[in-house]
């Protein structure tokens, strides 16, 4: 009877050895398409919306020193010209026009002066928001349809308004900032965290669309950042107590990310033609445990809930967070996101439409 050969048995050596060779083979073939999708920004034609104020006017900013040309948008003349004269400063040529993202002409209307005065759309940052904070029960209707319509209408309108004009360079960059509250909801901000995780399904479906046009979409989830915007966020139920919470958890170093830093690392981002950025670490660190453990994830929120103020106060009725002020907030706890506003221009608010 003869023997059949012996196949060689594979080792766990030799499985160790394959598999990092993979991962170093993946790690550097993505290395090289990232280095390839690389631009630089200067004299790049860039739209900031929401630009007049917090994180979108110091991404104006930001993008100012890189050298690009910068248009920002918002509903307000005078928070605008307030920006206009911030960023004119340091000698930027800045275009501030004013549009309410929600409305597609107004929208269509704002990226013609764009094109007529800067030339066609390289870069398009959705950044315009809009916060309500308050427990389920005071939340209305409308309060859910007015954070859609900003965080998930005004991003498609000016999406759709800047694809053609991409497409035929097949060159072009959309960052969409939505937040962690589109990954994990948040207690106290379901209809932000609603309006966002509607974002973050755009995006993330957007970018698969639009790679094969050389058109890069990034979605940005950041968690608390020092922008100064609890000034100018809504607040219902006992607004006070809601304000104290929303700005000192804001302030707060450990758990919030300055915002220039923040702002920095969304233009390289962009810069690099990235899917996705999470920052800070604390942001990322909670998306994942609630992707492996949606169970605890579930648990804690509802935790969280338990803590804050409950229904009650002004109801359904809203104030802003400038006129929410109490003993805990402004204070030695909200020192660095109080110091943030007077920088981005959140001491003058916006009223709502």
């Amino acid at each position: 009877m003869t023997e059949s050969p012996m196949r060689p048995r594979t080792s766990a050596r030799d499985l160790l050895i394959a598999t990092g060779t993979a991962v170093v083979a993946l790690v550097l073939a993505r290395a090289a398409a990232r280095k390839r999708r690389r631009i630089d920004l200067r004299d790049k034609v860039a739209v900031v919306t929401g630009g007049s104020r917090g994180l979108g006017l110091v991404l104006a900013r930001e993008l100012v020193s890189e050298g690009a040309r910068v248009a920002i948008c918002a509903r307000d003349e005078a928070e605008l010209d307030r920006a206009r004269t911030q960023l004119e400063r340091s000698g930027a040529d800045v275009l501030p026009v004013v549009c309410d993202v929600t409305s597609r002409d107004q929208v269509d209307a704002m990226l013609a002066r764009v094109r007529e005065r800067l030339g066609p759309v390289d870069i398009l940052i959705n950044n315009a928001g809009v916060i309500q904070v308050g427990p389920m029960e005071e939340m209305t209707a409308e309060d859910y349809e007015n954070a859609l319509r900003v965080h998930f209408w005004g991003p498609l309108f000016t999406t759709l308004g800047v694809l053609p004009e991409m497409r035929r360079r097949r060159a072009g960059r959309i960052v969409n900032i939505a937040s962690i509250g589109g990954k994990i909801s948040i207690p106290h901000l379901l209809p932000y965290s609603a309006s966002k995780f509607a974002l973050v399904g755009f995006s993330e479906g957007l970018r698969g669309s639009l790679a094969r046009d050389g058109i890069y979409v990034t979605t940005v989830c950041p968690g608390l950042m020092r922008t100064g915007s609890p000034r100018n966020a809504w607040f219902k139920g006992r607004h006070r107590e809601e304000f104290a919470w929303f700005s000192i958890g804001d302030a707060l170093p450990v758990v919030s990310m300055a915002a220039t830093r923040a702002a920095r690392r969304i233009l390289d981002a962009c810069r690099d033609g990235d899917a996705e950025l999470t920052m800070p670490f604390s942001a990322f660190l909670a998306i994942k445990l609630n992707g492996l453990f949606p169970g605890v994830g579930a648990d804690v929120v509802s935790l969280a809930e338990r803590l804050l103020p409950g229904p009650g106060g002004i109801g359904c009725d809203m104030r802003l967070g400038s006129e929410s002020e109490s003993g805990w907030s402004p204070s030695v706890l909200t020192k660095l996101g109080d110091e943030a506003a007077a920088r981005n221009n959140e001491l003058v608010h916006t009223p709502m439409d």
